[in-house]
């Protein structure tokens, strides 16, 4: 595992590099690449990241990554959104509108306090795409299985065609159409529409 975690270091001018591409935010991007590299060693499962590894090298941690990675910079349900934007966008909130009680002892406490602000969720219902992302991004998360979950990801919201990625992964076009379909069938049972 050593080995791996070797490579793995070498990427992150690679990982940042990809994170610009989501945001122009450098303190973001430092974070997230940071939460990548925490999550790749402590939290990952090993002999998934293994596994990964043997069958298609560091191209596949690579890819791996850079679906982590868009993940945590674009959808407000991952992690890094729960630990760092959502956090500091409340402080910003909180200080902008402080109000002051005056106790009586003399001294002025606000009447807002970190600990009470109220847990606001992000309503995108009135953004069609963005609602419908978010619903299939809740679907895909109760799923069991990963590898679904990332090809179906890598296919949907990327784009591609079963050819490329085909080509891209080295999975046979027929096995990742049986993967794709199956997601897609579970998703449509869900959401009751088409995907």
């Amino acid at each position: 595992m050593t080995e791996i975690f070797l490579e793995i270091a070498k990427l992150t001018g690679k990982f940042r590099t990809m994170a610009y591409g989501l945001t122009n935010d450098e303190n973001k991007v430092n974070e997230a690449v940071q939460e990548l590299m925490l999550y790749f060693l402590q939290q990952m499962n090993p002999e998934t990241l293994k596994s990964i590894y043997e069958k298609d090298g560091i191209d596949g941690v690579t890819r791996y990554g850079a679906v982590a990675l868009r993940r945590a910079l674009t959808s407000t349900r991952s992690n890094f959104y729960y630990k760092y934007d959502k956090y500091y966008t409340r402080i910003d909130e909180y200080s902008s509108s402080v109000t002051y009680d005056v106790i009586d002892t003399g001294e002025t406490i606000p009447k807002k306090h970190l600990y009470n602000l109220p847990n606001k969720e992000i309503d995108h219902s009135h953004n069609k795409t963005l609602y419908k992302l978010e619903l299939i991004d809740k679907e895909l998360d109760k799923l069991d299985s990963w590898y679904d979950r990332e090809l179906f990801k890598l296919y949907y919201y990327e784009g591609n065609t079963l050819d490329s990625l085909a080509h891209k992964t080295k999975i046979s076009r027929n096995s990742l159409f049986t993967t794709i379909d199956k997601v897609r069938t579970i998703l449509k049972k869900e959401l009751n529409e088409d995907v």
